[in-house]
């Protein structure tokens, strides 16, 4: 039985790379949240709860129309609002168990995988914000509290850590479906 899902940033495969923020070459991601979060508003949000303990806040950003059957065709940027501390290298390891949740992952990738997210993702406190941008066709960079940390460039990764929140096969589908419930929701009529 799996345990409950993205009790942490949970967080065909291609092999990753990490690029720290200083040494992007592929596609420069944008060297500030505001610049990557620049034609996108915020479409839908979600608190994890698990055993009682209020574990973070996702919100979703993307454009207008954002499909989210379609998710790994689109760009849109996932905050994770941490409620609570918790060390990187942990929010590493519960994203590698979730993401393998969602399909099969040999052992390399999984270890190149595991060792890219431990070298990106910081201890967090009570109020730190990492943001996942993801790319289509390049991968995800991330962001702590607006600032760049770095980048996986490696679209297999991306879709894969994205679908933790996103994939219809998700360990937590009441989660998805209340960040999801916006996108769904009939606008009210004109005039009311």
């Amino acid at each position: 039985m799996r345990t409950p899902a993205l009790l942490l940033l949970t967080g065909a495969l291609l092999a990753g790379e990490v690029v720290p923020a200083q040494a992007q070459t592929q596609t420069q991601p944008e060297a500030t949240l505001a610049a990557a979060l620049q034609d996108k508003a915020a479409l839908g949000q979600a608190r994890l709860r698990v055993w009682g303990f209020q574990v973070y806040d996702a919100t979703l950003y993307a454009r207008a129309g954002f499909d989210a059957l379609r998710f790994a065709e689109q760009r849109f940027a996932l905050e994770l609002a941490y409620l609570r501390a918790f060390e990187g290298g942990d929010i590493a390891k519960r994203s590698i168990d979730e993401m393998r949740g969602l399909a099969s992952i040999d052992e390399a990738t999984a270890t190149r995988w595991l060792a890219a997210m431990q070298r990106l993702f910081p201890d967090v406190k009570a109020g730190d914000r990492i943001t996942g941008v993801h790319v289509p066709g390049s991968g995800a960079r991330f962001y702590l509290n607006g600032r760049l940390l770095g980048a996986v460039d490696d679209d297999a990764f991306s879709r894969l850590f994205f679908g933790i929140w996103l994939s219809p096969r998700t360990s937590q589908p009441a989660m998805r479906e209340t960040l999801l419930q916006a996108l769904t929701t009939p606008a009210a009529p004109a005039g009311r």
